[in-house]
């Protein structure tokens, strides 16, 4: 297993915040952004904005609500419309790499040190999930409504006052960031600032923390998330209280364990398909897992002895970053050059991976 998680690139986003986006030392940074995300599928941000407290916060009421029974959280499920707000309960979701050929076949191309822990069994994840959505309306009738469905409020009682508020802070705080690295993105791609932010501007970005159980859960090389990339733009993580996330970096084949700074203000970014189409594959959406490992085992050890009053449970505070659902989506002519001579990948293929669609229907599929 790699090491580079201990070298995953720092994005100063400070930087970007404080000085003109013409500045010498802002367009270097906006390029190791945006190469970070070819070379990696993801980057590590530093926003002295993000509040820990705020993070802990979210964490405990996440934790809380998923310590409840089944048939409690059973009430929160939306399965209608695919789960697309409220609660999804565990073994719902499956890694679509499992029946995926072209996913298999990237992990047999893998040294099998370097593998993601199997998934041919076709189980689905045990973890939870709660999706509360984070979109700006649009100002015109969507041709995909589904993804633009009103938010679920908790039914228990002890969560209806606090829920909504702590979502939509700490989402704010995930919101603001990402929306920065996107334009710092563009910018280091050679694109007008606001290129992938106004294509996001009516997105039906979800704030989605998982859940997983680690009473039931906790052993060893029990796989939480199966190896899979994301289908939106963009995807951005709070610190967890449990390790366990590996991501594959472009291009290595290597299983690297994101590993956040001890302390401090940071968070994680990953490259999601959207973002993949757009740029014609010059990013492409990373890999990614999360498992009991070593660490996991460590941590919830350390929990027991100093929270024994907390519930042990991995809690993933993600947020999914989303292109507009009516947005015509293609590669974007500029980048298309640069994605050629990154993948030797001829225009005919690129047309045939990419074609212009609707990113509604793009998360449809």
């Amino acid at each position: 297993m790699s090491n580079l998680s201990e070298t995953l690139p720092v994005i100063d986003l400070d930087l970007f915040l404080s000085e003109h986006h013409s500045s010498e030392r802002v367009q270097q940074e906006c390029k190791k952004a945006a190469n970070a995300l070819i070379t990696y599928g993801a980057l590590l941000l530093h926003d002295s904005r993000v509040s820990e407290e705020d993070n802990n916060i979210f964490l405990d009421l996440v934790e809380d609500y998923f310590a409840q029974p089944l048939q409690e959280l059973a009430k929160d499920e939306r399965p209608e419309i695919s789960y697309q707000v409220g609660v999804t309960l565990e073994n719902t979701e499956k890694p679509k790499c499992a029946v995926h050929q072209p996913c298999l076949d990237i992990i047999a191309r893998l040294d099998p040190v370097e593998r993601p822990l199997d998934i041919s069994g076709h189980h689905p994840d045990p973890k939870c999930r709660f999706f509360w959505k984070m979109g700006t309306p649009p100002p015109y009738e969507t041709q995909y409504p589904a993804l633009n469905a009103p938010n679920v409020i908790p039914q228990a009682p002890v969560f209806k006052a606090i829920w909504q508020p702590t979502m939509e802070k700490w989402g704010r705080s995930m919101k603001n960031a990402v929306e920065n690295i996107a334009e710092m993105t563009a910018i280091g791609l050679g694109l007008p600032r606001d290129t992938i932010k106004e294509a996001g501007k009516y997105g039906p970005h979800l704030l989605g923390p998982t859940a997983s159980d680690l009473i039931k859960y906790g052993e060893k090389d029990t796989i939480l998330a199966g190896f899979h990339t994301d289908l939106n733009c963009l995807t951005i993580h709070g610190r967890s209280r449990y390790p366990g996330l590996h991501i594959w970096a472009r291009n290595t084949g290597k299983r690297i364990p994101v590993r956040f700074p001890p302390t401090g203000r940071f968070l994680l970014v990953q490259a999601g398909k959207q973002i993949e189409h757009l740029t014609g594959s010059l990013i492409k959406a990373g890999f990614h897992e999360v498992v009991v490992n070593e660490a996991t085992v460590d941590t919830i050890a350390k929990r027991k002895l100093t929270h024994p009053d907390r519930p042990l449970i991995r809690v993933s505070s993600t947020f999914f970053w989303h292109l507009s659902s009516d947005y015509d989506l293609s590669p974007l002519p500029p980048l298309i050059d640069r994605s050629k001579a990154v993948e030797s990948v001829p225009d005919a293929e690129i047309a045939s991976l990419y074609p212009p669609m609707k990113v509604g229907q793009q998360v449809q599929k």
